[in-house]
């Protein structure tokens, strides 16, 4: 009988309103850095609204107490606490594929925990576009002290008067990374979103003089929840990279983030990029888990 009544009744999520998302808050608290990209968001929600926060928050199951919870916007964020059964963890998964093939894909990507993301897309890619890339292995690490390298005393904030320098800086890193410029489609959005992580104090770089100022290094931090603050976009100048410039600027803003921001700094790494997990572990980091993200 099982496989009849999965055939009728297939898992069901629902997309949640403002009254939800203190509860939706409460199952990303079950594993804050895993979570970290959906509970973002979901503060923003809490503190703005919904519609601020530029997405849907779906949750699973339909009716009763949440169980696992989605982040539908830029990224689409599956959050399946570790606690839920396998079974119950594929459910989750099955519901929230069904609200996506329901809405269409509208994220740039599938990005959290491995086995929740690549089950997600397993659902989804029978009916999406293809994929330009799945990412299936990307250790999540973090670190919650002193880091074991000393940090670089030029690292800083960057302010709005190094917007001319440092959204190019940030435009070579994408590129570098993702295989295109992200100016080419919503190269608006992109500006804005440099330009509000540096007026938030959430951009970091170091400068130098190459006949003329020029960011050396820079890291940001892309998303903050609770107690974990989760860096993204770490990135060396090719013109000044072998010059041991990493980890001392990553030291730099662990430091800076943990007494300023959040104790937990967490980021995840593609796993066959060698020398940026060399670099991290160096500076103290530690794995707690695995990500992937599918790319479109």
């Amino acid at each position: 009988m099982s496989w009849r009544r999965s055939a009728v009744r297939a898992p069901q999520a629902r997309a949640l309103g403002a009254g939800d998302v203190p509860e939706a808050l409460s199952v990303c608290a079950a594993d804050p850095v895993a979570s970290v990209l959906a509970a973002a968001r979901l503060e923003i929600a809490a503190a703005q609204g919904l519609a601020a926060a530029g997405g849907q928050a779906w949750g699973y199951p339909a009716a009763g107490p949440l169980e696992a919870v989605c982040w539908s916007g830029a990224n689409l964020v599956p959050v399946v606490p570790p606690g839920l059964s396998g079974a119950d963890a594929d459910d989750a998964v099955a519901a929230f594929a069904g609200m996506a093939r329901q809405q269409g894909r509208r994220s740039s990507s599938i990005v959290g925990e491995r086995r929740a993301a690549l089950r997600l897309w397993e659902h989804l890619e029978r009916v999406w576009p293809p994929a330009r890339e799945v990412r299936a292995d990307q250790p999540s690490l973090a670190i919650d002290r002193a880091p074991d390298v000393e940090p670089a005393a030029g690292v800083r904030r960057s302010t709005l008067e190094d917007l001319d320098l440092v959204l190019p800086a940030c435009v070579r890193m994408f590129t570098e990374e993702v295989g295109y410029s992200p100016m080419a489609s919503a190269g608006g959005a992109y500006a804005m979103r440099v330009r509000s992580l540096v007026a938030e104090g959430r951009s970091f770089v170091q400068m130098a003089d190459d006949d003329g100022p020029v960011v050396v290094f820079k890291a940001e931090l892309g998303a903050v929840a609770g107690r974990v603050a989760q860096v993204q976009g770490v990135w060396v100048d090719p013109a000044h990279r072998g010059r041991g410039l990493a980890e001392p600027g990553v030291a730099a803003v662990v430091e800076a983030t943990r007494r300023e921001v959040a104790p937990v700094v967490s980021l995840y790494v593609n796993s066959y990029n060698a020398p940026a997990l060399s670099t991290y572990r160096r500076v103290g980091f530690e794995q707690v888990g695995t990500f992937a993200t599918v790319l479109f």
